[in-house]
């Protein structure tokens, strides 16, 4: 019985402290420390806006060391750009495939994707900085912010170059015909973000 009473207590206590913490006014979350000010415009995040000229993207991170918040947000920022560069080529190889006649489609197109995710790892090595900035945080902690580039024609280069070294793919690329649709592809991205 002694048992059930402290049980019911407890639960009846920790319903009190649950609903004080829930009656706390909106503003003293926006203060805490650690969600600090909300941004409506990141530094650098202009800067990581691809175009139909440039594959850009961003990245912030936090660490107690800047020089260590600098690199994670490029690597950040490195990720997101091999992930737009490869959803770019995905969707320009699907095209390409689709508007071609081939023996084995399917073949042509893994083999393709292949090159082109090869290309865009290949590519990060040439990645432009367009923008880095840093912050300290009221905590002492660093806020790293960076913004990187790389141009179409790195690609498109990059894909001529590893092409040059598969016989088997060069007899089915029509370069002209690529371009074309990668260029196409690079344009209704740019005006999918209103650019």
């Amino acid at each position: 019985m002694k048992t059930k009473r402290f049980l019911g207590i407890g639960i009846v206590a920790l319903s009190l402290v649950v609903a004080m913490g829930s009656c706390k006014s909106k503003e003293k979350v926006s203060t805490n420390s650690e969600v600090g000010t909300i941004l409506e415009n990141m530094p650098c995040e202009d800067e990581g806006e691809s175009d139909k000229n440039y594959f850009r993207a961003s990245g912030m991170a936090t660490s107690s060391d800047l020089s260590l918040a600098k690199e994670k947000a490029l690597l950040n920022a490195k990720q997101r750009i091999v992930t737009l560069i490869n959803s770019n080529t995905k969707s320009v190889t699907d095209r390409y495939v689709n508007e071609r006649e081939f023996g084995d489609a399917s073949e042509f197109e893994a083999k393709f994707e292949n090159l082109t995710r090869e290309v865009a790892d290949e590519t990060i090595s040439n990645i432009v900085v367009a923008c880095e900035k840093a912050s300290v945080l009221a905590n002492g902690k660093y806020r790293g912010f960076i913004a990187i580039e790389v141009s179409k024609e790195e690609i498109m280069n990059g894909i001529d170059n590893k092409l040059s070294q598969n016989q088997k793919l060069q007899v089915d690329y029509d370069k002209k015909k690529f371009e074309e649709i990668f260029n196409q592809e690079m344009e209704k991205m740019a005006a999918e973000k209103g650019l």
